[in-house]
């Protein structure tokens, strides 16, 4: 239950503090956590980021107070963090759907964001796969998106299934570097560099290092591969993961998102670990359509022992 404690004291303190600066440090150290971690816990429980909550309160309060007092709309701009009147109105209006200047129009409707109150509820009871590995500097090869919102929730289901559609070719390439001739595949993405915007979503192959090479050289590939697709080696160094896996079905996706609100809510507070500002990876084992209640997904979480 302190996790519960804490997240709610990081909460409160946000909303203490919503017409000053907020220092995202300082509202990890209500919960007594790091900032990575608590921005992480924060955004796979929410499904929103903690920008993405301060800016719809303060949005919501801006509104309330502008129908109901006769504040300026110059006044609220600067009371709730803005440069400038023009940058409030667009965010405003982004909203609540109606400028500012028209609050006050008869007939306008305003957009309500509440401000977040945890409730304790009883989890756990169920059984969740895992181990405890630690893995070896990897060099990684593949391509990048730049996703916007968090990485778990619908948004992300919905940019990851586009880019795998659109980007079949660059799959295949991989695929075949690797030395793959079967239907069933084994592809490995990556979440990191995430921010109050969005995060950078990797898809990757393990290749040896004379494909990496090769990838470059045009005598053997006939092709610049790792310009002309985009092509780029990442490195993930040694690192110590906490491996889930979900239950093997035709569509684990649905799994995958429960499965990293329990381990947040659920595992990670039991184990005394925190969330590592290290990338994550992802493992989806897919099995052709006529073996597919064979598929499952790995969550490769960096972990660090919490302080």
């Amino acid at each position: 239950m302190d996790w519960i404690i804490g997240m709610q004291k990081a909460i409160d303190y946000i909303e203490n503090h919503l017409t000053e600066k907020i220092d995202y440090d300082i509202v990890a150290a209500q919960s007594f956590s790091s900032s990575y971690h608590f921005q992480r816990v924060f955004s796979i429980l929410c499904g929103f980021s903690i920008g993405e909550y301060i800016r719809n309160r303060r949005l919501s309060l801006a509104g309330s107070e502008l129908a109901t007092t006769d504040a300026k709309v110059i006044d609220m701009a600067l009371k709730y963090g803005y440069e400038s009147p023009d940058s409030f109105a667009k965010a405003f209006k982004q909203f609540h759907g109606v400028l500012p200047s028209q609050v006050k129009n008869n007939g306008n409707m305003l957009k309500s964001f509440a401000p977040l109150v945890l409730k304790i509820s009883l989890e756990g009871g169920s059984a969740m796969k895992y181990r405890i590995e630690e893995k070896p500097e990897m060099i990684l090869t593949g391509f990048k998106a730049r996703f916007t919102g968090v990485p778990y929730g619908e948004e992300r289901e919905k940019q990851e299934g586009q880019l795998f559609i659109s980007t079949r070719a660059k799959q295949w390439l991989l695929r075949g570097a690797k030395g793959s001739t079967s239907d069933t595949t084994t592809d490995m993405c990556i979440i990191t560099n995430i921010d109050d915007e969005g995060y950078d979503f990797y898809y990757v192959a393990e290749l040896d290092k004379y494909e990496r090479d090769n990838m470059y050289n045009t005598e053997v590939t006939g092709f610049h591969y790792m310009h002309e697709f985009d092509f780029e080696n990442i490195v993930i160094p040694k690192q110590t993961y906490a491996i889930f896996t979900t239950e093997e079905q035709a569509y684990p996706v649905n799994d995958y998102m429960d499965i990293r609100k329990r381990i947040v809510s659920e595992w990670l507070p039991a184990n005394s670990y925190e969330i590592k500002n290290a990338p994550e990876i992802s493992v989806y084992h897919w099995f052709p359509k006529y073996a597919k209640e064979k598929r499952y997904i790995e969550i490769w979480l960096p972990i660090e022992k919490a302080r």
